[in-house]
């Protein structure tokens, strides 16, 4: 096609401008028909930089680019010619003028008017710079109806698409970590939400804050909070990688947006790790930062499909993980509640029983292997609340330390440990666990005096329990806490040792005693491929190198507490011992002489299998069954209230809210039967079970699934059609207390 023709129509608006109108006297008016000038006003305007000019024919092939444009974009004009436009352009997904653009494939396909379409040039080889044009075209057709092609025009919008660029990140991320902002966020997870809605798909959403970072922007000062909330933001990077999209949405508050993501074995693992990595030590002006987190993990659709209902998910899920203890991660599950108020209420009734006398000091015995002689005691915090029954230190200890109630509480647990160990015979100590908010307080060895003064207690009988959250505040002032302290002739005892990131610094710097070795490696140690074993015995021949003791926790079985033994412990405090004993029963027992435990529990430590007494449903064929479940593990469970029920029938074990654990019965013994699950359970970061993943609602449907096994959730009103097919195979028997 020649290139007057193609011209033809985007100059006809020249000339008939020109056509019309007076006389201009000497000026050199173009005519109709004066194609050259026509023509030489277009090359001017080209050659200008002003636009260029550019055509295709009726399959999208560019049949005319003007040559300044195709020196942009780095080719030669005769490699470019009969190339798919398309290939040479793509509409930007990042436009901040429109989101919801349509791509220019689309626009080309349907033969539509294309206005001041932004996009992008693909440059395949060409200059690395990228680049953005602004396209405009009219579609051609002959006089009857077919379609020619395009004729359009286009120019170089770089520099003003570029601000635009910076303006829109400005708006949409965070100018201190360089995450998404909540603006953002908010619009990424409306948008996912309502396409996977639609796609029947699924999204994860985490919900973190950070565990004492306010104490870091308090002792540390406001610039050190910025470096280290720009050091989580780029551990957060590292970890989450390009699985899913990050924001900070305000202070130390961090959401994470994982699309196509349900398995909660995959998303515990995430979570876990993202705590990991986010309580490692930051190095800060010379100093070291520890800090902590939580999650909360809400997945949709399971538990909401709007970004409201997700959102709050995750929330109660991220207030129930802090409440729990911190440093834990939590599932969302239909029976949070509000946990704002609730720890609100917690520390109402928590100063209440400080007031009234309801907190107790129970001790745990710390014995010496070579002969089964007590040397001391732990003293831990029990709490029996009026109304709430027993409340775990691990919920009720970070929310004081938050509230600065821990002050009082650690004050009084000094006061009374001391007064307590007072009367027990010389050679036993005993140790105070002390908070970093207490360690760190100006008043700290003043409290710890008096309390040993109002005792009359040797100070070598008072064992103080640090972790290494102390060394996180002014490092002076620390340091002049430990000379107070060892001056007083207080013992210090680095506890959890192992489990954090601890520094050797620690121990060359700090004056301590004692080391600790944590329960977690005792649970594992006699397990295979588990490098415990190999921990432990470091720990305690570094411990023998630096002069210290070391006390080994939580060894419940013999295979354990050979194990440790063998591996050099001389100290042991865990249930094989003794579980932690009431005041009362630890006095008597002193003023008795009994000095001595024998070591006593199982010969092999297993995993716990959680007993549990609860309704839940079974499945069978298109039948649900109303049935008591015993216990629980990760690989099955005891269920109670069917009989008949044959060994190895395969039944679906309904824990609720889509939790469908497929198993087959290994056991079956009048109304119980034992079910051995086809996929083991996973943690639900709270000390409890939960399916790797949630049976969809739509899925249950399609397999024919009974109502009455779908889980609560959102559902087509068709399902409440139809009914059983079949006749019930086993009979269901109403379990005593259960009706």
């Amino acid at each position: 096609m020649a290139v007057r023709s193609i011209l033809k129509g985007l100059t006809g608006a020249v000339s008939s401008r020109a056509d019309s109108g007076p006389d201009h006297g000497d000026v050199a008016v173009i005519r109709a028909g004066d194609a050259d000038r026509r023509l030489q006003v277009l090359d001017e305007f080209e050659k200008a930089g002003m636009g260029w000019i550019w055509a295709t024919d009726a399959e999208g092939r560019l049949i005319y680019l003007s040559e300044t444009a195709a020196e942009k974009i780095g080719r030669p004009v005769d490699l470019l010619l009969a190339r798919p436009l398309v290939l040479l352009f793509e509409t930007d997904p990042d436009n901040p003028d429109d989101k919801s653009e349509r791509p220019l494939n689309f626009q080309l396909n349907a033969h539509s008017k294309i206005n001041d379409l932004t996009v992008r040039v693909v440059l395949d080889g060409g200059s690395s710079r990228p680049a953005w044009w602004s396209l405009c075209g009219h579609p051609k057709f002959d006089k009857g109806g077919k379609f020619e092609g395009y004729r359009g025009s286009a120019k170089d919008i770089t520099v003003e698409y570029e601000r635009k660029l910076i303006d829109s990140r400005m708006a949409e991320y965070d100018a201190l970590t360089g995450l998404a902002n909540r603006h953002r966020m908010v619009r990424r997870l409306d948008s996912i939400l309502g396409a996977y809605r639609s796609a029947k798909r699924s999204c994860a959403l985490m919900m973190l804050d950070l565990d004492r970072f306010k104490y870091v922007n308090d002792t540390m000062g406001h610039q050190a909070g910025d470096d280290l909330l720009r050091q989580v933001a780029e551990r957060l990077r590292n970890i989450v990688g390009d699985r899913g999209e990050i924001g900070r949405l305000g202070g130390d508050e961090f959401q994470i947006i994982l699309p196509d993501l349900d398995d909660r074995g995959k998303l515990g693992e995430l979570a876990d790790k993202v705590i990991q990595i986010v309580s490692q030590p930051y190095p800060i002006d010379g100093k070291r930062a520890i800090i902590g987190t939580s999650v909360g993990i809400a997945i949709a659709p399971y538990d909401g499909i709007e970004r409201e209902e997700i959102t709050r998910a995750s929330d109660l899920a991220l207030y129930a993980a802090k409440n729990g203890g911190r440093g834990q991660f939590r599932f969302y599950s239909s029976d949070l509640r509000d946990e704002e108020e609730e720890r609100a209420l917690l520390l109402k009734d928590l100063r209440e029983a400080l007031a009234s006398e309801q907190l107790q000091l129970h001790y745990q015995p710390v014995v010496r292997t070579s002969d089964h002689v007590v040397v001391g005691f732990e003293a831990l915090m029990r709490w029996e609340h009026p109304e709430r029954g027993p409340v775990s230190p691990d919920i009720f200890i970070p929310a004081a330390e938050e509230s600065n109630l821990i002050n009082q509480l650690g004050e009084w647990a000094l006061r009374r440990a001391c007064a307590d160990a007072a009367s027990w015979p010389e050679t036993v100590r005993v140790a105070v666990n002390v908070s970093a908010v207490q360690f760190n307080n100006v008043n700290f060895v003043s409290v710890v005096t008096n309390a040993l003064a109002a005792a009359e207690m040797t100070p070598d009988r008072l064992e103080l329990e640090l972790t290494e959250s102390v060394f996180m505040g002014d490092s002076e002032q620390t340091d002049r806490t430990f000379q107070s302290l060892k001056h007083l002739g207080v013992r210090l005892a680095l506890d959890d040792f192992g489990t954090g990131y601890s520094s050797l610094s620690y121990l060359r710097s700090a004056p301590f005693d004692k080391l600790k070795v944590d329960k977690s490696f005792v649970d594992s140690c006699t397990q295979k491929d588990q490098n415990s074993a190999k921990i432990i015995t470091a720990i305690i021949g570094l411990s023998d190198a630096l002069g210290m003791e070391t006390t080994v926790e939580g060894v419940e079985a013999f295979d354990q507490f050979h194990l440790v033994c063998e591996k050099g412990a001389k100290y042991i405090q865990g249930w094989i011992y003794s579980k932690a004993l009431p005041a009362s029963i630890v006095a008597e027992r002193m003023r008795s002489g009994e000095l001595k435990i024998e070591p006593n529990g199982p010969e092999i430590h297993r995993p716990e299998r959680r007993s549990v007494f609860r309704r839940v449903g079974v499945i069978h064929d298109d039948h649900r069954y109303e049935a008591v479940m015993r216990n629980l593990s990760r690989t099955g469970a005891m269920v109670e209230g069917l009989v008949g029920v044959p060994v190895g029938t395969g039944l679906v074990l309904d824990l609720g809210e889509g939790q469908l654990a497929v198993g087959i019965v290994n056991r079956s013994e009048d109304l119980m039967i034992a079910i051995e699950f086809e996929t083991p359970l996973v943690g639900d970061g709270a000390g409890g079970l939960c399916t790797r993943h949630r049976v969809s609602p739509y899925a249950l449907a399609a397999a024919g699934m009974p109502l009455a096994a779908l889980p609560p959730g959102h559902y087509p009103l068709a399902l409440n059609e139809g009914g059983r097919k079949s006749k019930p195979q086993f009979m269901q028997v109403v379990v005593a207390g259960m009706g």
